[in-house]
């Protein structure tokens, strides 16, 4: 069954972006790239410019489910603030076309790609050729677009082990659930994943 992840690294001077087709439980990058922020002088002109991106991608290649990076602790607050707002607008991109969203941390995708939660973004793009089979020519772009892969990535492997998504010990991916249409699905697979978090 053919499934597409959308996978986001949300920034506000670069936002990188990956989309992988999963045909019989095998990843092919579909596309990957860069939204440049840096031009637009107004945050909140670039806050519009990342939900407008995330939309068009959407509804350019339909992807099932959206793989984000949750922001990470260690920076600036200012900074984290920006951070938050732009992974915020890329989530209300989703929400927008109804598609569940599940958040990653910076730390458990170099985990899931590399087996170094300390690892080096050259590490993490290099795993990502490796695991995807891409050329040199295919990695012929910034790191951000490959940081938004190893996302997308990271939810491939965390979907393909049974229990690893929902209620995983030990932290994992949060998921928002579709908001309307299959919610009912939605629910009712969270329900049966996770019957130990539920008080009767």
């Amino acid at each position: 069954m053919e499934k597409i992840i959308l996978g986001i690294d949300p920034g506000t001077n670069v936002m990188g972006y990956g989309v992988l087709r999963v045909d019989d439980r095998k990843p092919e990058l579909m596309v990957m790239g860069v939204l440049q922020l840096k031009k637009f002088e107004s945050h909140y002109l670039r806050l519009k410019r990342i939900y407008e991106r995330v939309l068009g991608l959407i509804e350019q290649y339909h992807p099932d489910e959206l793989a984000i990076e949750s922001p990470f602790v260690g920076i600036n607050p200012n900074s984290m603030i920006k951070l938050c707002r732009a992974q915020g607008v890329a989530m209300a991109a989703a929400v927008e076309r109804d598609i569940p969203i599940f958040e990653y941390p910076p730390a458990k995708v170099k985990i899931q790609i590399v087996g170094n939660g300390s690892a080096s973004k050259e590490q993490v793009a290099a795993m990502v050729k490796n695991a995807l089979h891409l050329s040199d020519e295919d990695m012929q772009t910034k790191n951000d677009a490959t940081d938004a892969v190893a996302i997308a990535l990271t939810h491939f492997y965390m979907t393909t082990r049974p229990g690893a998504l929902l209620g995983a010990k030990g932290g994992g991916s949060s998921r928002i659930p579709r908001s309307s249409g299959s919610s009912s699905r939605s629910w009712n697979e969270f329900i049966a994943q996770n019957s130990d978090r539920i008080h009767k």
